[in-house]
């Protein structure tokens, strides 16, 4: 049905005459434009980060602090020629590492585990902190190695896995291995990627608060398959999250920097990082990488996340990365 100029001047008449009779109206109307253009803003602002810029700090380790001694650096020093460095995920610690790491000394390799400060010792402090500065240490942790061996090789798990693409994207490691390794949390419009939809108001959640439910857990007796030894934080931290989320957005833009070789591994059935995320790096990488998918079934009583803890997979894993890492070392 065609709506003519006439009947649009009258509809306009009508209308401004209606408000013009009852002046309740037009406040009414003000409300709700003002209210909508508040909804926007608060999304904007705390959804899509508007304005949201953040500086490293620096960090100093010191692991007297640390809640349990697993939660500590691991550091396999024998002299190789060759090194692996571990980086643990968000919010947990080297204990993640406890298996691959011996194993991938028995294979030849230096291996390190650095524990990020902050983390695996008092969430108070944990919470003061943001993946800018995580990233920062990280690094000089990298640099370090890279002047002592040969060859440095990354392995990458969660939040170490974007981590481990960061670095690969700023350096030239040997090769990276990534572990379920996000490089977007909420991407609805985009890739249909919600990760967890109570993120998206983290950034206003933060201005009252730094944390919601925080603690530390040092095992989880309901879980199996070697995730019982799982330590690490708990509850929400909407400040850090936000830190996060912001940082991917960078990740993913230069994936294409990345000469690197990459092994990326991820479950299908993840419930910390959705699967899809391995779709993404698969579609946007230029490198020459392979590509593991793992599904792992219902009698593992986990999120089939940190896949290097579970004891089901992780040999063939830890097999495979060895593999990937003594074919490209130079």
């Amino acid at each position: 049905m065609q709506c003519h100029l006439g009947d649009r001047v009258a509809f306009y008449i009508h209308g401004t005459l209606l408000i013009q009779a009852f002046p309740s109206l037009r406040y009414h109307f003000s409300m709700i434009w003002i209210i909508a253009a508040a909804i926007i803003a608060i999304y904007l602002w705390s959804s899509c980060l508007l304005f949201y810029r953040e500086e490293p700090k620096r960090l100093e380790s010191d692991e007297s602090k640390c809640f349990d001694p697993m939660c500590r650096s691991i550091s396999i020093d024998d002299g190789n020629e060759d090194a692996v460095l571990l980086i643990h995920g968000y919010p947990t610690t080297p204990a993640m590492y406890g298996y691959a790491a011996k194993r991938i000394s028995e294979a030849g390799f230096d291996a390190y585990a650095p524990l990020i400060p902050t983390f695996g010792a008092d969430w108070h402090d944990f919470q003061k902190t943001d993946f800018s500065s995580w990233y920062a240490w990280i690094e000089e942790r990298y640099l370090e190695l890279k002047g002592r061996y040969r060859n440095v090789f990354v392995i990458g798990t969660s939040m170490g896995g974007a981590m481990a693409l960061k670095l690969a994207e700023n350096h030239d490691p040997a090769a990276v291995a990534i572990i379920g390794a996000p490089v977007v949390y909420n991407s609805f419009f985009r890739d249909r990627i919600v990760t967890s939809w109570s993120s998206y108001p983290a950034r206003i959640v933060g201005v009252f608060t730094p944390s919601i439910g925080a603690g530390i857990v040092t095992q989880k007796p309901d879980s199996n398959d070697g995730n019982e030894e799982w330590k690490g934080y708990k509850g929400l931290f909407p400040r850090q999250g936000a830190s996060l989320v912001w940082n991917l957005r960078s990740i993913r833009r230069d994936l294409g920097k990345i000469a690197s070789p990459l092994l990326s591994i991820h479950d299908r059935g993840d419930m910390t990082v959705p699967f899809a995320n391995q779709g993404i790096i698969r579609r946007e990488i230029e490198a020459d990488a392979e590509f593991i998918e793992t599904e792992m079934g219902p009698e593992c009583h986990h999120t089939h996340h940190a896949l290097l803890m579970y004891h089901s997979v992780q040999k063939e894993l830890t097999d495979r990365i060895i593999s990937f890492f003594r074919a490209h070392c130079m």
